[in-house]
């Protein structure tokens, strides 16, 4: 999902500047956002820095959460697309598992 919006904000889509318009945003924020959204995803999907990956994309996220509860619209998907990226990285990375113990090995 990432990384398709990032390919439509690089490709300068049509479609893309009645979005950026309607959230009242200038459309030469396109492609830096493209750019930063394509970066920060592949940053998590590279084991070696999926974590700062996360942070970042969860960084990312918080902004697009931010933009749609300004203008009264619906967040539950970005917000939803951050929670998925943290249950992703906890499942793969045992160091997140270490950190936040939700399920406890009974021992």
């Amino acid at each position: 999902m990432l990384l398709l919006s990032a390919a439509m904000k690089l490709t300068g889509s049509p479609f893309l500047a009645t979005g950026f318009e309607h959230l009242g945003w200038p459309w030469a924020l396109a492609m830096p956002l493209g750019i930063l959204e394509l970066a920060t995803t592949v940053m998590y999907l590279i084991p070696r820095t999926a974590v700062l990956g996360a942070i970042l994309l969860t960084g990312y996220l918080g902004g697009a959460v931010a933009a749609h509860l300004r203008i009264n619209e619906a967040w539950i998907v970005q917000f939803l697309l951050g929670v998925t990226i943290w249950g992703g990285i906890y499942f793969r990375d045992a160091r997140i598992r270490e950190l936040i113990p939700i399920f406890k090995d009974p021992k």
